[in-house]
């Protein structure tokens, strides 16, 4: 408790003399117009919600820094890498996906995975997932997939129909479906989770030279998953379990801490590899493409206020910074745009302002003004145009991205499914999966499935037959579905079972 007393104050910093009594024209009168301190606190109060996030809603954060353990100088230039032992100051925010900020933390869902570097050439985000792979690959179908993750329009309740509906017409979906629905899909709190980059990035050196690297945060305190009944019971006794986990191991001193690796391909590898390397819908297989170490985050500090930092705090894929630049992935093309835009939209114009966004290492230089709570000094009486011969902050070639060749003819590209999207998640179910793990991955999915039509439920199990025909009879069998049946639908084009099951 502070030792020096302060005194209350208005929101102009006027000594108030009294807050618990309004001012009335008598002791039994009405209240006054002229009760400024009155309408003051009533009209903050109405505004003190700010728009909440469409996805990501439910989050929890904390301060801590990145510290390069390994030589990574020769991929790329990024000067927050260049030196083994540098440390940078680091914000880092988990989250759900789909709940609104009252949602559980346990709920099945995958975990947002968030970090922001503030490095001495601007800020760099780190923005992924707990899950290496995602349900869609192109970003025009994003709008609609996160409608069915939310409530129906008429009943505002969560719809199985909607949900499965849509990944059994969304094939290239079961990958990521596969790994929701393990016990991945529950993680016991943030700090037993990994976070990867999902989506293919360019790191590019002092030559420019550049290669294609995958971002992998791997857990220090080990993985640790909730099996289904588990994450049930802490979502009615504990639903800030996750939140309330990392606070408490923060503030006694147990920090947690990740080690940060790459998965590097060069172009050439790219070119020739036997899957499209920019969809994020598949993973780089390990023995294809090494785990590369490069450093380690620790997060030891709890923020001060939860809405100063963690609410506020506003990540985009498109945040990077010299030696690092996005890659051909489509749906990394929708989020470079969608991100920041979304953050004008919940925060402001001048949302990279707000301290916990802010370039607090390289500062803020250009032409940018004005706009809604702008609380600097607004650039001063510098000139806020370019070119100009006053000496404002100039563009500088040294900084330049390397040139990547492209062909093509516009037009609206679809992905071809093939049967290449059921290998990795068959590899994943046969080779990875334990006896156990693949008993709970159908019986979450059965728990889920079985509230969907049957219609859907034939569909979206026809799917997990093509994957695996173990997998596809363990689903049926739960569901109650005749397997022959399945098994026909899964020989059909997606097309014709589509026809079948409408």
């Amino acid at each position: 408790m502070s030792e020096t007393k302060k005194t209350l104050t208005t929101s102009q910093g006027a000594p108030v003399r009294d807050d618990l009594n309004s001012m009335t024209a008598g002791e039994r009168g009405p209240v006054l117009a002229q009760d400024i301190h009155l309408f003051d606190k009533l009209a903050h109060f109405d505004r003190e919600r700010i728009p909440e996030r469409v996805v990501h809603a439910k989050g929890a954060g904390a301060w801590g820094y990145f510290e390069v353990t390994h030589d990574v100088t020769k991929y790329t230039r990024a000067k927050f890498l260049s030196n083994i032992g540098k440390k940078t100051e680091v914000f880092a925010r988990f989250s759900t996906v789909g709940g609104e900020k009252g949602s559980a933390d346990t709920e099945r869902d995958p975990r947002g995975f968030a970090v922001k570097f503030f490095t001495e050439e601007g800020n760099y985000d780190f923005v992924g997932n707990n899950t290496p792979v995602f349900f869609i690959r192109d970003p025009l179908k994003f709008p609609d997939f996160i409608h069915t993750q939310k409530r129906n329009p008429a009943t505002n309740l969560k719809d199985a129909d909607m949900f499965w509906d849509f990944l059994s017409l969304t094939p290239e979906s079961v990958h990521q479906v596969t790994v929701l629905f393990s016990d991945r899909g529950t993680p016991y709190g943030y700090r037993n989770m990994n976070g990867y980059s999902g989506h293919t990035f360019m790191w590019y050196n002092e030559k420019n030279e550049y290669v294609w690297v995958k971002i992998h945060f791997k857990t220090a305190q080990g993985n640790k998953t909730l099996t289904r009944e588990e994450a049930t019971k802490f979502a009615g006794e504990d639903p800030d379990f996750a939140t309330r986990d990392l606070y408490n191991a923060i503030d006694k001193g147990d920090f947690p801490a990740w080690n940060v690796y790459v998965q590097i391909m060069t172009p050439g590898q790219v070119e020739k590899y036997r899957y499209n390397s920019f969809d994020i819908t598949k993973v780089w297989p390990h023995a294809d493409a090494p785990l590369i170490p490069v450093g380690k985050m620790v997060l030891n500090r709890n923020p001060k206020n939860y809405f100063a930092d963690t609410e506020q705090a506003a990540f985009s894929p498109g945040t990077v910074v010299p030696g690092i630049a996005p890659s051909p992935d489509k749906m990394l093309q929708g989020r470079l745009f969608s991100y920041h835009d979304t953050h004008r939209h919940r925060l402001g114009a001048n949302y990279h302002l707000i301290p916990v966004n802010a370039p607090r290492v390289s500062g803020e230089h250009n032409n940018q003004r004005d706009g809604a709570m702008r609380t600097d000094d607004n650039g001063g009486g510098a000139p806020n145009y370019w070119p100009n011969s006053f000496g404002g902050p100039s563009p500088d070639a040294s900084y330049s991205e390397p040139p990547v060749p492209l062909t093509g003819v516009i037009d609206r590209f679809g992905f071809e499914l093939t049967e290449d999207d059921f290998v990795q998640p068959g590899e994943l179910f046969r080779n990875v999966m334990t006896d156990t793990d693949r008993a709970h991955l159908i019986g979450n999915i059965v728990a889920h499935l079985k509230n969907a039509q049957v219609r859907i439920q034939k569909r979206q199990t026809a799917l997990f037959y093509k994957v695996d025909k173990k997998y596809g009879e363990g689903v049926a069998k739960g569901l109650g579905l005749r397997i022959d049946e399945v098994a026909e639908l899964a020989a059909m084009t997606q097309a014709d079972r589509v026809k079948a099951t409408l």
